[in-house]
């Protein structure tokens, strides 16, 4: 059978090549509903597929956007690579992931890789953005919006939520049950590091536990952001004999690990322990007990995340209102703080 051609579909619905074009790809000027509704209905009568290669070789741009995370094996980034496929799809986009291993040289290597497909654009979800990345994108003047970390420069388009204030609302709520202390679990590195959200998470904490006029020092604890090595560190921390009544996670996954250890140290949990985290995942609803933790709306940021990275006016210099998008943190009460 010869191939259907996008004129074969204009002679069918009786309209020029170019109407086709703009029912296909949404633009960039209107059809007449009546119009649009022949139209599709000659490319299903016809069974017409678009040549995508084509069309990316016309417009140097193709039906892709590239998103890097850290690590889609932990949940919240899984599930925020899931939200951003969905947002994409309603875009008639689709997404490629992948995974930076918190390493330099991996999330360059996916910058390279994604930018020579001629992606829409890119969606990084980054613990920082190094020097080498931030010059290739430069360099090939891409479109990026940073998710869930916020921006060190101020031209930087970003979509966030409050981690500073929810880690607040989280430490807070913790004390509010009558603890001396709230102890917290960081990263690796405790270090202050400009729209590091788990940097912020830990700013949060800090803050209030000064303003309830209690100390923090000795009670920032060090571990790797999954559940796997948080389980490792609170077993160690959870051993002592002046072990902490209530501990804050700046994620759901170090929460989940210092649950097990607690559990398998025959510590009660809210009982002895009580025990918050940060983002919300899923799972975080399933822990024995389930977990209180921080909440975002992150289908709302990725759509306005995939938003971004499609406008066209994403290069038109703003405010930093306007390339800062931040949703607010909620506040999520379950049983594991001593809640009924």
């Amino acid at each position: 059978m010869a191939k259907v051609t996008r004129d074969d579909v204009a002679r069918l619905a009786g309209t020029s090549t170019a109407v086709v074009s703009y029912v296909i790809n949404n633009g960039p000027r209107p059809v007449a509903p009546a119009t649009r509704e022949r139209v599709l209905a000659a490319i299903k009568d016809l069974g017409y597929r678009p040549d995508r290669v084509a069309q990316a070789m016309a417009s140097r741009r193709t039906d892709l956007i590239g998103m890097i995370v850290p690590d889609a094996r932990q949940p919240f980034f899984a599930e925020m690579a899931h939200a951003v496929e969905q947002a994409a799809a309603e875009r008639g986009k689709m997404v490629l992931v992948g995974n930076s291993d918190y390493r330099t040289e991996r999330e360059v290597h996916y910058l390279r890789a994604f930018l020579g497909m001629r992606v829409s654009g890119l969606i990084l979800v980054s613990q920082g953005m190094s020097e080498q990345a931030a010059s290739e994108i430069e360099a090939w003047d891409a479109r990026v919006v940073l998710l869930h970390e916020r921006p060190e420069a101020i031209d930087d388009v970003a979509v966030v939520t409050d981690d500073i204030g929810g880690a607040q609302l989280a430490t807070r709520h913790l004390l509010e049950h009558g603890h001396e202390y709230v102890a917290c679990i960081g990263g690796i590195e405790n270090t202050p590091s400009v729209g590091d959200p788990v940097a912020d998470h830990v700013e949060g904490w800090r803050r209030a536990m000064l303003e309830a006029g209690r100390s923090i020092e000795g009670r920032l604890i060090e571990a790797p952001y999954n559940r796997y090595d948080a389980y490792t560190v609170a077993l160690e921390v959870l051993a002592r004999p002046d072990r902490p009544t209530a501990i804050f996670c700046a994620t759901d996954d170090q929460a989940i690990g210092v649950l097990r250890a607690a559990r398998e140290l025959r510590i009660d949990v809210p009982g002895e322990l009580a025990v918050a985290g940060f983002d919300d995942v899923k799972e975080a609803a399933l822990t024995d007990p389930p977990l209180t933790t921080i909440a975002s709306d992150r289908p709302a940021m990725a759509r306005a995340a995939v938003d971004l990275v499609l406008d066209d006016g994403l290069r038109v210099a703003g405010s930093r209102r306007e390339r800062l998008k931040q949703f607010p943190s909620a506040l999520v009460v379950r049983r594991s703080c001593g809640c009924r």
